[in-house]
């Protein structure tokens, strides 16, 4: 891998791809584990907001996600919880008319996928969000590892509260960074040997403990902190800072 810059100061290598610390060319193969946040990241959605809109409170949910993703709500878990209880009453259908009609994956996200698997690259979804999508993209895309919050269904409708799962209650940012940690010691990757992608506050703390860290289209406060900022184009321009792969 690369020796850091000797600033952190950025520098924008082409319009919309700023690095910070980081020189390339770097070797994709010299990564064992890349860690996807899921909305707003791999895909094009917020997926809560999308569900509150069958509840006809979208506009009320978006703004609490919003003001999450930016970092101005600390506790990550009372907000998802929040919002969560918002959607009681919601049929599963509309879960499914979300996944089909709204959820896209966003541009380059197959084409990363597919160059990080060529090199080896084990792949994990590590989302904020719900099971119900998750399970599907990790599926969809033959990805690894995937890890979310799973919603209480009840007769087919949901009850506005978040199952508690073997691994703990809500995938905060503390979970997504203990996630990505375990993940790399189950297949013998240094944290140095990981990339975590993400665009939000509850990102930060699993970008921070590994060794690429990469912000997409992301909040002020992720940006900022990232090794890698794509502000324009897909997920797959984080492929111009290799080479041999």
């Amino acid at each position: 891998m690369s020796a850091p810059l000797p600033s952190d100061c950025p520098r924008e290598i082409s319009p919309g791809l700023t690095l910070r610390g980081v020189a390339p060319p770097l070797v994709l193969r010299d990564f064992k584990l890349i860690a996807f946040d899921m909305d707003s990241t791999l895909i094009n959605i917020e997926c809560v907001d999308e569900i509150a809109d069958a509840a006809g409170r979208k506009a009320e949910v978006a703004a609490i996600t919003e003001a999450a993703m930016r970092g101005e709500i600390t506790d990550y878990k009372e907000s998802l919880r929040r919002r969560v209880a918002m959607l009681e009453g919601v049929r599963e259908e509309h879960l499914m008319q979300v996944y089909r009609a709204r959820l896209r994956l966003n541009p380059g996200a197959a084409e990363l996928v597919l160059a990080c698997k060529a090199a080896g690259l084990k792949i994990l979804l590590v989302s904020g969000g719900f099971t119900y999508f998750a399970d599907r993209l990790r599926d969809r895309l033959a990805l690894d590892f995937a890890r979310a919050n799973k919603l209480e269904i009840v007769d087919g409708a949901l009850t506005g509260r978040i199952l508690p799962q073997s691994w703990g209650d809500i995938c905060d940012g503390a979970m997504k960074r203990q996630t990505v940690l375990r993940t790399c010691s189950l297949i013998g990757c240094d944290p140095s040997q990981a990339i975590a992608m993400g665009d939000g506050a509850n990102d930060l703390e699993m970008m921070d403990a590994v060794g690429l860290s990469v912000a997409y289209r992301a909040k002020p406060k992720v940006r900022d902190q990232a090794r890698v900022a794509i502000d324009m184009g897909g997920l797959d321009r984080l492929l111009e800072l290799f080479d041999g792969q």
